[in-house]
């Protein structure tokens, strides 16, 4: 059969349907799939049928498809507000090549570029629009779209409107508008991350209140996830990626200059490695990320400000070399791996700098004290669920108002049961400490003193003299550690930045001085050996079952993929995703027919790349 010949995006004037389809036949003829997932139809159909509706799905639940679908369905175009830029060129790249008439009309435009989609606009040439919350409700956008048909209003990212969520971002206030300006047309508002305090605010400042709220469990059993505590970080960190040298992953860390440094160490030890901040010169950042995007087998080392909304499926790992502000901000970066829902892995070390410098960052905002409150009530959260001895799925979903009975198998927690020891002495001794030096002092001095180490600045203070002094030299100092760590997390103790990181007794202290409140610590687990063999394979490597010449035909068709997918200058996983390629070598379709058959392959991508990929298994199967 002939090869793939590189064609432009079946973008044309003409919509897919001739009638308002059903939501099915559009999955099914757009997107290759028979069946929705999990709670995608009813979706689909409320909001198709013109209701409004929350929906908080995790990421790689289909979220998109439920607003996707539905502007389909209707007439009209579908209007999304999505907050990067980025985002919204992979979501419109990706529908193009679906054959959906979408666009995007944001400030990376040119002036020619940004009139061609006014005037697809006019002449209601579009199924989806994509736009940035400041253009959407500004006059010049709602006298373009004054006479159009819109079919629904889409808000993605919307914990982006609560400034308890982790993204706050005030122009998303000003959403609540389209409500009044566009009544009966259907609003949704779509999320991965939120607890219950921003789901209520997302429903109040979006003017949600009659929507109905969809919802379905957070929990991404295909993600496993492991902390650590930081001892030598660089090695820990060179030793988890050595699981993973063929796979895409994210570093993140907490400063511009560490991704850089991080970056270029992962370099020089001979990982692929490019750094991602919002420092870095606007055409280096667009050259990083799509170089993430398109390749393989990159690490992208970066800050916060790199990920949300990014729809590489096939990330493997996700790596934190500081700890995130929250839990929300914890899920919301570790959720970019496995979106496609084949095995990945999320990794971080963390100590007790981590906690400080968060703390200092809080303190030292410009935010109002009651949200400082509630910032440093959910790092504390994340702390907690850092020195947990329970299974960390379930502690990281109760914190979303989810239960789960634990034991889930994929965390290191249960995968290696954490031991537990009876640290009531231990503690009261930290206490005393804490207490005795005046509760003016860091963690770092307490613990000196508890071991009995004189130097200049014990000696300056008169802790040397002390009963305290010397009280804990029989507890190793990385225990120590461990345990200020912990009282902590359970608010037995709290640092104060107005006096320099000291450390400081909650009330909660008097039960244990009192012995009327037991408590018991993790054991620290030994550090692993200094070196990378024996690691684990890589999960990117255990490709659902795929063995012997399956697996070797998926290698083939990956190949094939990236071939079209640098031909086309788009991303592998806007050809297919990973697990089309999966079905592929496994299915083995003959036939043009059949290739409707597989998973994720609809009419239009059969059109543009089927023959390619049937002539690469007609020859494998030959050859064998």
């Amino acid at each position: 059969m002939p090869p793939f010949e590189r064609q432009e995006p079946p973008f044309s004037t003409e919509r897919l349907f001739s009638a308002n389809p059903g939501p099915l036949e559009v999955l099914k003829r757009v997107y290759g799939y028979d069946a929705f997932r999990g709670k995608q139809q009813a979706v689909v159909e409320h909001v198709a049928a013109g209701g409004d509706a929350v929906v908080l799905f995790p990421t790689g639940a289909g979220k998109s498809l439920c607003f996707q679908i539905p502007a389909l369905c209707r007439d009209g175009v579908g209007i999304v507000v999505s907050p990067l830029i980025a985002l919204m060129r992979d979501q419109v790249e990706a529908l193009k090549q679906l054959g959906v008439r979408a666009a995007a009309l944001n400030s990376a435009l040119s002036r020619e570029e940004a009139g061609a989609v006014m005037r697809a606009v006019r002449a209601a040439e579009l199924d989806l629009l994509y736009v940035t919350p400041e253009r959407i409700v500004t006059d010049g956008f709602a006298e373009l779209i004054g006479n159009a048909r819109i079919a629904l209003f889409a808000i993605d990212e919307a914990h982006c409107v609560s400034q308890w969520g982790h993204d706050f971002r005030p122009e998303y206030r000003t959403l609540d508008r389209l409500a009044g300006r566009y009544p009966g047309v259907p609003r949704i508002a779509l999320t991965a991350t939120a607890d219950p305090h921003t789901r209520e605010d997302i429903i109040e400042r979006l003017s949600l209140a009659n929507a109905q709220v969809f919802t379905t469990s957070f929990d991404r059993p295909n993600i496993a996830y492991d902390i650590v505590e930081r001892d030598q970080p660089r090695q820990q960190l060179l030793r988890f990626l050595s699981r993973h040298k063929d796979a895409s992953g994210i570093v993140y860390c907490l400063s511009r200059a560490k991704v850089e440094d991080t970056a270029a160490w992962l370099d020089a030890q001979g990982i692929r490695a490019r750094p991602y901040h919002a420092g870095l010169d606007r055409s280096v950042r667009d050259t990083n990320q799509d170089a993430f995007l398109k390749e393989e087998n990159l690490c992208l080392v970066a800050t916060v400000a790199f990920g949300m909304g990014i729809d590489k499926p096939d990330v493997r790992y996700v790596a934190h070399l500081d700890l995130p502000g929250s839990v929300e901000a914890y899920y919301q970066e570790t959720g970019r791996a496995g979106r496609d829902g084949l095995p990945s892995e999320a990794w971080m070390a963390y100590g007790m700098a981590d906690v400080m410098q968060r703390r200092r960052m809080i303190d030292e905002g410009d935010a109002a004290e009651d949200v400082k409150r509630v910032e440093r009530a959910k790092l504390n959260a994340l702390l907690a669920i850092c020195e947990t001895v329970s299974c960390r799925r379930q502690a990281i979903l109760a914190h979303f108002g989810e239960a789960h009975a634990g034991g889930c198998g994929n965390c290191d927690t249960c995968r290696n049961p954490v031991e537990t020891w009876d640290g009531t002495e231990a503690a009261i001794t930290a206490l005393a400490a804490v207490y005795r030096t005046g509760e003016r002092f860091g963690s770092g001095h307490v613990i000196d003193v508890l071991m009995g180490v004189a130097n200049e600045k014990t000696e300056r203070f008169g802790h040397v003299d002390m009963p305290v002094f010397g009280a804990g030299k029989d507890i190793p100092v990385r225990t120590w550690q461990s345990v200020f760590r912990q009282l902590l997390a359970t608010g037995l103790i709290r640092i104060d930045h107005t006096a320099f990181g000291a450390m400081k007794l909650e009330a909660e202290a008097r039960a244990v001085f009192r012995r009327e409140r037991e408590v018991r610590f993790r054991k620290d687990r030994p550090a692993p050996a200094r070196t990378g063999r024996g690691a684990k394979p890589s999960a990117a490597r255990e490709r659902v079952d795929l063995a012997g010449s399956d697996r070797e035909l998926f290698e083939r068709l990956r190949a094939e993929r990236l071939s079209i997918a640098k031909d086309l200058d788009v991303p592998p996983y806007v050809v297919f995703p990973d697990t089309t390629l999966i079905a592929l070598a496994k299915e083995r379709p003959g036939d043009w027919d059949e290739l409707l058959d597989i998973p994720g392959i609809g009419q239009s991508k059969r059109e543009r790349f089927g023959k390619a990929f049937l002539a690469v298994i007609e020859d494998y199967v030959e050859g064998e």
